[in-house]
C-alpha cells in the first residue's frame, strides 16, 4: 500500500541489547585527544555466519577519505558489505570509503556493515587501524544467542501451482498486514506502530489468520547512519526476530516484505524526494537491497517458515512509457529509463537470497504497484530451487480490480505458479470490494492478506481495526468474519 509517512509516537517493542560491541578509542599519541572512535558490533549471528557493523566517528580534523583495517582471529571471512569497499586478504579485513561517504567532517560518523562466514568461534577483532593510526581494543561481551522460537508454523515449499507444507497439504496464506516496521524507525519514533506483544499477536490469531505480512525498512535493518541507533541495526533486527518468533508460536506464517528502500526518485508518481528510505520507491536499489535480503535470509537461514516478499510495490512503468523497458527493468535491474539510481532487479534479489543457501518461498509482485501481472510469466526471474510465487495487490481504486481483469490477467499466472494477494483492501470503510475479491480467490484456492492491522482512519489507511485487541472497523469486519467462516 502507498501510504503516507505517519508520525505516530508509540512505544517500540523488541529487544535493545547490542550484540558483541566494543568501543575503540583511536589515539595518535599517548595522552593525546582521541583521533576517532570506532565501535564494532555483531548485529546478528547464525550457524555458519554473522552480520557485523563498524561505526567510525571522526573526533579531530576533517578527513577526505578513510580506510579501516582489522584482523579476524577465528577464520571469519567477509562475503559482502555496504557503505564501504570491503576486501579481505588472509585474516586482514579492509573497509575503504566510497565516493559518496569519503568526506568525514569533525564530529561526523559513518557506519558500514558486512556479512561474513564463520566455521567456529566469532571473537571480536582486537586491533583497528584507521588511516594508519592503530589502537588496542578492550574485549566486549560475547554475542547474545538469538531468542528461541517455538516452531509451530509450517515449513513451506512450492509444488506446481500450490504452496504446501512438509506433509504435502495445501497451505493458503490468509491473514493481515502488520504495518509499522517500514516507517516508524526511519521517522525516529520507534520500531512498531502499536503493540506487538503476545496479546497483540494472539488478537490476530483470534481472527483465524494463517499469515502475517511484516513490512520492513532496509536502512533500519542495515543500521545506516541516518537511523537512530535505538531503532536500527541490532535493535531493529532483534525486534523483527522477536515478532517473527511470536507469529510462528501462534502457528502463523510470517511474510517479511521489503517495503521502503534507498534511492532518490522525483519522477512520475514519486512518493517523496528524499534519497533515504522514507517512502515507496519505484524499484529496489542496487546499493543496499541485495545486502538487505542476503542479511535477512542469513538471519533466518535455519527457519523454513518465513516467506520473503521481495519488494512491496514496483512501479518502473510510471518512470517510462515503454512496457518492455519497464518489465526488463523489473527483472534485470541496472540502469533503468527514468530512474536515476542503479536498480536491483528481481533476479538480483532472488540470487542474493539463494546464494545464502536459503530455500524459503519467495513472493514477487508485478508492475503498477503489484497490480499488473500481465507479463509476469514472461519476465519472471529464475529460481534454482523453484520456490517462487507471484504477488498481486488489489484495491477498489486500482486498474485491475474486477473479475474480468482477474480472469484475463491473474488466472493465467495462477495456472503456472502460486498466486498470493499480498494486499487487498478498500478506502470505503466497507467491505464490498474485498468480499468480491476473497470469493474469486477462494474459488481458486488462492491466498490473500488484508491491509492493514493498524488503528488508522479506515478511509485513509485503510485500517482493519480500531483497537489492538482486534476490535474491527466496519471494513475489517468483512475480513474477520470471512476468515472465521473459512476456519471455524
Amino acid at each position: 500500500m502507498r501510504h503516507p509517512p505517519r508520525s505516530v509516537l508509540l512505544a517500540a517493542a523488541g529487544a535493545t541489547v547490542l550484540l558483541a560491541s566494543v568501543v575503540v578509542p583511536v589515539v595518535s599519541a599517548q595522552g593525546a585527544t582521541p583521533a576517532c572512535t570506532v565501535a564494532y558490533s555483531v548485529t546478528g549471528q547464525w550457524a555458519g555466519g554473522f552480520q557485523g557493523s563498524v561505526k567510525i566517528t571522526n573526533d579531530q580534523t576533517a578527513l577526505n577519505s578513510w580506510r579501516l583495517t582489522f584482523d579476524f582471529a577465528d577464520g571469519q571471512k567477509v562475503t559482502q558489505g555496504w557503505n564501504a569497499a570491503w576486501s579481505q586478504s588472509g585474516t586482514t579485513v579492509t573497509a575503504a570509503s566510497e565516493s559518496w561517504n569519503a568526506s568525514l567532517g569533525a564530529g561526523a560518523s559513518v557506519t558500514a556493515g558486512f556479512l561474513a562466514d564463520r566455521s567456529g568461534g566469532n571473537t571480536a577483532p582486537t586491533a583497528f587501524t584507521l588511516n594508519g593510526t592503530t589502537c588496542n581494543v578492550d574485549p566486549g561481551p560475547p554475542p547474545t544467542s538469538p531468542p528461541p522460537t517455538t516452531d509451530t508454523a509450517p515449513a513451506l515449499h512450492v509444488s506446481g501451482t500450490r504452496i504446501e507444507d512438509t506433509s504435502g497439504a495445501t497451505r493458503r496464506l490468509l491473514g493481515v498486514n502488520r504495518s509499522g516496521g517500514e516507517f516508524m524507525c526511519v521517522q525516529g519514533h520507534g520500531i512498531w506502530d502499536g503493540p506487538v506483544d503476545d496479546a497483540a499477536i494472539q488478537a490476530i490469531a483470534d481472527w483465524k489468520a494463517d499469515a502475517v505480512r511484516i513490512p520492513l525498512n532496509e536502512e533500519c535493518w542495515l543500521g545506516l547512519s541516518n537511523i537512530k541507533p535505538e531503532y536500527g541495526g541490532t535493535n531493529y533486527i532483534n525486534a523483527v526476530k522477536n515478532l517473527v518468533a511470536r507469529v510462528e508460536t501462534h502457528g502463523m506464517t510470517p511474510i517479511l516484505d521489503l517495503h521502503w528502500t534507498y534511492g532518490q526518485y522525483t519522477g512520475n508518481s514519486a512518493g517523496c524526494s528524499d534519497v533515504h528510505a522514507t517512502c515507496q520507491k519505484p524499484m529496489p536499489d542496487a546499493q543496499y537491497s541485495p545486502s538487505f535480503w542476503a542479511s535477512v535470509a542469513s538471519t533466518f537461514k535455519d527457519d523454513p517458515a518465513p516467506v520473503y516478499d521481495l519488494f512491496n510495490e514496483p512501479y518502473p512503468d510510471r518512470a517510462t512509457s515503454s512496457t518492455t523497458d519497464a518489465w526488463t527493468c523489473w527483472r534485470d535491474g541496472g540502469t533503468c529509463a527514468g530512474i536515476p539510481y542503479e536498480v536491483a532487479g528481481m533476479q538480483d534479489l532472488v540470487d542474493s537470497i539463494r546464494n545464502t543457501g536459503s530455500t524459503n518461498v519467495l513472493m514477487v509482485g508485478g508492475l503498477a504497484y503489484a497490480n499488473d501481472l500481465s507479463q509476469w510469466t514472461v519476465y519472471k526471474p529464475q529460481d534454482p530451487v523453484g520456490n517462487l510465487a507471484a504477488a498481486y495487490h488489489g484495491y477498489n481504486f486500482n486498474t485491475c480490480a474486477s473479475e474480468s481483469c482477474w480472469n484475463s490477467t491473474l488466472a493465467p499466472v495462477a495456472a503456472q505458479v502460486p498466486l498470493v494477494a499480498g494486499e487487498i483492501g478498500e478506502n470505503t470503510c466497507a467491505h464490498g470490494f474485498i468480499d468480491q475479491a476473497m470469493k474469486w480467490f477462494d474459488d481458486r484456492n488462492l491466498s490473500y492478506l488484508g491491509w492493514a492491522w493498524n488503528t488508522w482512519d479506515c478511509s485513509s489507511g485503510p485500517s482493519l481495526i480500531s483497537a489492538y485487541d482486534g476490535t474491527p472497523t466496519a471494513y475489517g469486519t468483512g475480513l474477520r468474519d470471512h476468515l472465521r467462516a473459512l476456519n471455524p
